[in-house]
């Protein structure tokens, strides 16, 4: 089970985990504490402490299916698709804000660049291993 980890059909999935983890509880574990230190902007309200605790939650819940995908095959495809869409779905809404917003502080510019590329490394896992597979 465990060298399903390291196949590299795998690796967007591994990487996307071993990155949203510290990500989902950087965000939700002590959103007040830790926003002035690592991002420009504090979390003071209970309001929106609970939004961030909820992202972390989605964040972690997408955690387990991408590592769902990785020991079964099952459900690799599933969770490759819900990778992608993952990714780029936070790339887009960051570009968004960049045109209506003005850029951010480099943790978020270095965050989207890293979602944009993990995005197009999961599409391109599913086209090459979706190939490999309807040919055998």
């Amino acid at each position: 089970m465990m060298e399903n980890f390291f196949k590299l059909k795998n690796l967007h999935l591994l990487i996307s985990v071993l990155v949203v983890i510290p990500v989902a509880f950087t965000y939700g574990l002590f959103p007040g504490e830790m926003s002035p230190i690592l991002f420009d902007f504090e979390v003071q309200t209970t309001d929106l402490k609970n939004v961030f605790r909820a992202i972390m939650g989605l964040y972690l819940a997408f955690v387990a299916f991408w590592i769902l995908g990785i020991l079964n095959e099952k459900f690799w495809t599933a969770a490759t698709i819900a990778n992608l869409l993952f990714m780029t779905g936070l790339a887009f809404g960051r570009f968004i804000s960049f045109i209506i917003d003005g850029l951010p502080s480099l943790v978020f510019v270095f965050g989207t660049f890293g979602e944009l590329v993990l995005g197009i490394f999961s599409a391109f896992n599913l086209v090459k291993y979706s190939k490999a597979k309807s040919s055998i």
